[in-house]
This record gives C-alpha cells, structure tokens and sequence, in this order.
C-alpha cells in the first residue's frame, strides 16, 4: 500500500490533479531540497526591486513568493498548466496578488500569454521535462525577454538512480538548447544536493546571432525526459 501511495505521488509530479495531486503540491512545497533548490534559482537571477520576472511551471508557489520579497516594486508572473498548483500558489502568495505585484495563471509553455513589457528574467525549475517542445519555448521567451535579460533553466534529476553525473547530463543538454535558441553569455552553477541541482544561466544578447537549428529542432517530450528525468 505505502509504495502505490508513493507511486501514484510521484506520477503527479508533471500535472498535479485531483486530490493526489493536492498531496504532491504539499510534497513540493515542504520537501527541504526543493525549497533549497528554490531559493538558490532565484539568488542567482539577483532580482532588482523594479524586475518584471515570469517563472513557468511554478507548483506551489515556492519561487514565486521568494521572487515576490526581491521584486518589490516590480511584477511577478507566472503560468502553469495545473489548476490544482494555480489555487495552491495563490494561496501562497495571496497577499501580493492583491497588492497587484503578482500575477498567476493557467497555461502551457507552448502557449504562453502576453506580459506587456518586456520581461528582466525568466526561470524554470525542474520544469523543461514537462515542455512539449522546449527548442521553440526557448526561442518565445527570448523575444519575451529585454536585451540583456537573463533565464534561469534549473534541474534536480529525480529518477532512481541519479548522480551528479546524470545532473551533469542535464546541465549539458539545456546549455546547448539555449545556445541553440540565441541567448548568450552562459554559465551553469551547481548545488550540492543529492543528486546535484544544476542551473544553466543565459542572457538574451540583443547582438548575438540567432542560432536555430544547430542540432536542435523539436525536442520531443520522450527526448527530453532521457536527460531531465
């Protein structure tokens, strides 16, 4: 019984629903890795009191409220395509959404709304596994993104078996996505978790060459969860 319990907890993980899924959205929001891991993306964005900053794939709504206490006088956005973790995130951060300095939604990283002005950063966390074609939401978010704005894409391989090496798989694979998608200037960082949390940072270069195509076109879901795991 506790391993279907644990199984059917761990198949929620990319589209928490119903009642299990509200189960999982607490795993997330309370595991003490995760909220390390949160923490630490955001720390390395350096986010400015007057920063407009979208997370995709915000779960409960951990990045979210941190991103809210740097981003004083700026916005938060976020878009996820589980309404069990839009009404857990904005319970999370009811205060700031009626301050109007975040804004939560429903909704696909193919299909990204607006935002009017554009953006100062973008993160994922534990996320692009979930996307359905990862190469062309890159490519949005850069048109999304000021010159100069930076994207945070974060991985903690979660499969049985993982190791800093399946980790370093990861950062590997989303630094040549993003050079694939045009963004510059791009650095990983490592957080010593078990396995390792890795961040691939890029800066949306308004004189750096597009480079579509170099070896990566559409990624499929079953290609992407072999290193994302």
């Amino acid at each position: 019984m506790k391993r279907a319990v644990i199984a059917a907890i761990v198949g929620q993980f990319g589209h928490p629903r119903g009642t299990v899924g509200r189960v999982t959205g607490w795993v997330m929001a309370y595991r003490p890795s995760n909220r390390q891991r949160n923490r630490w993306v955001v720390s390395l964005l350096d986010v400015q009191p007057t920063d407009r900053v979208l997370e995709i794939g915000f779960g409960p709504g951990i990045a979210i409220q941190e991103l809210s206490w740097f981003a004083t006088a700026g916005h938060v956005y976020g878009v996820d395509h589980s309404q069990v973790m839009v009404r857990q995130a904005c319970r999370r951060n009811a205060h700031a959404i009626r301050a109007g300095r975040v804004d939560l939604r429903r909704g696909s990283a193919d299909d990204l709304p607006t935002f009017g002005e554009p953006l100062d950063a973008v993160l994922a966390v534990n996320s692009m596994g979930f996307w359905p074609d990862p190469a062309r939401t890159l490519r949005q978010l850069r048109a999304r993104l000021r010159p100069g704005g930076q994207i945070a894409i974060a991985s903690q391989p979660r499969c049985p078996g993982a190791t800093s090496e399946t980790s370093q798989r990861a950062a590997h694979q989303i630094r040549l996505l993003l050079e694939a998608a045009g963004y510059s200037r791009i650095r990983i960082e490592t957080l010593d978790l078990d396995p390792p949390a890795v961040c691939v940072l890029g800066v949306n270069d308004a004189h750096a060459e597009r480079r579509e195509g170099e070896g990566f076109g559409r990624s499929t879901p079953s290609q992407v969860s072999r290193w994302m795991c």
